[in-house]
This record gives C-alpha cells, sequence and structure tokens, in this order.
C-alpha cells in the first residue's frame, strides 16, 4: 500500500493532508482531489499535482506499508522557485565578521566583495555556506559588498567601515606639518631681521637730522 500526504513547512500544530493511496498491485490509486493523481508500479510510485500553487507547498511524504503491516516513510520538501526578494548585512563586532541574509530566495548563492574587488585572504575568510564573511583585517574600514543570486536573478547590500588610511597618508601629513612649520619660522626670522634693520635705519635717519640742525 502506497499513501502520499503532504504537510505545512512551518506552524505550530502542522495538520497533516492525506493526497492518495494506492491500495496495493493491480488496483488504481485514489486521489482526494481532482488536480491530484497518483500512480503505482511494481518499483516506483509517482504523484502529480496539476496546476501547482503556492499553497501546494510543503513537506511531502510517501510511506510504503508492505503484506506485513511493516512501512517506510520519505520525505520531500516542495517549494515555488522564488526569486533574490531582499538581501540584509549586518555586522558583528565581537566575531569581527559580517553576516549576510536573504529573506526569500529559493536556494541563494552568496558571493562578497571588498572594494568592488573579490575578498582577499587579507581581507577575510567565507563560510562554507557563503552567508558570512569572517574578517581578518584590522582595523575594519572600506566598503563590503554581498550578492545573493539564484537562477531567477539577484540583489545586494553593502556595509560602509569608513574610509581606510591609505599608506604613506600618515607621512605626507607629517613632511607637510614640517613645511608648514618651516614656513613659519623663516618668516617670523625674516619679520624680525626686518624689524631690527628698520630700527637701525631709523636711528641712522635721526642721527643725521640732528646733525644737520646743529
Amino acid at each position: 500500500m502506497v499513501t502520499w500526504e503532504r504537510e505545512p513547512e512551518t506552524g505550530a500544530a502542522p495538520v497533516r493532508v492525506t493526497l492518495a493511496t494506492c491500495p496495493g498491485r493491480g488496483l488504481g490509486c485514489a486521489g482526494s482531489r481532482p488536480n491530484v493523481h497518483a500512480d503505482a508500479e511494481q518499483q516506483e510510485t509517482t504523484l502529480q499535482i496539476n496546476k501547482y500553487s503556492r499553497e501546494d507547498g510543503g513537506v511531502y511524504g510517501v510511506t510504503v506499508t508492505d503484506r506485513t503491516g511493516a512501512s517506510t516513510t520519505a520525505h520531500c520538501i516542495v517549494r515555488e522557485y522564488e526569486a533574490v526578494h531582499h538581501v540584509s548585512l549586518s555586522i558583528n563586532m565581537s566575531h569581527s565578521s559580517l553576516v549576510c541574509g536573504e529573506a526569500w530566495g529559493t536556494d541563494p548563492s552568496f558571493s562578497w566583495l571588498y572594494e568592488r574587488a573579490a575578498i582577499t585572504r587579507a581581507v577575510g575568510e567565507i563560510s562554507k555556506d557563503g552567508s558570512t564573511l569572517v574578517l581578518n583585517m584590522a582595523p575594519i574600514c572600506g566598503d563590503f559588498t554581498c550578492v545573493v543570486s539564484n537562477k531567477l536573478g539577484y540583489s545586494s547590500a553593502s556595509y560602509s567601515a569608513g574610509p581606510c588610511e591609505k599608506e604613506g597618508r600618515g607621512m605626507m601629513a607629517a613632511v607637510v606639518c614640517l613645511v608648514f612649520l618651516l614656513l613659519l619660522f623663516g618668516g617670523a626670522v625674516a619679520f624680525l631681521l626686518w624689524r631690527r634693520y628698520r630700527n637701525n635705519h631709523r636711528g641712522e635717519r635721526l642721527q643725521e637730522h640732528l646733525d644737520d640742525t646743529i
């Protein structure tokens, strides 16, 4: 005897529904609905759902019972193939990792980019399922992108950890500061020399004026 059943994939109290039964060899299978057709042969059994809709999704089970009453059950999850809808990207600071999530897409595939380029070991390592990027870089900076795709399309989300200190920027800033200080010091010295020269020149002119008067 073959029995086909279905129950919801989620729910607190899922209700199991019998879709079709095949009482034995030589006898036809009976479906519980007009759009359900089952067939049982010597080595296999099939179930066909016509005009499939989202409500037909769930956990399908087939139970085979032999003449002694011993039974074996196998299950299969059936879902409507959905496109990638919403991708989220968050950071876990305590574990130095980025976590990428997808809400609805079927068979999501994850890929990562850092500054629009492929992830290198210096940046981080990707988990086996692809949804997590464990960061090796310190400090954490730059722009990260998670791309989620399936055969119907793709969607992405980004996280910006702020601009990175580029190599040599600190040295450049030190050189600029040093040049500025030198210019400031040179200007001060030039001003003092000019003021001293002006005072000396004024004293000479004052002395000449006094001599002429006398």
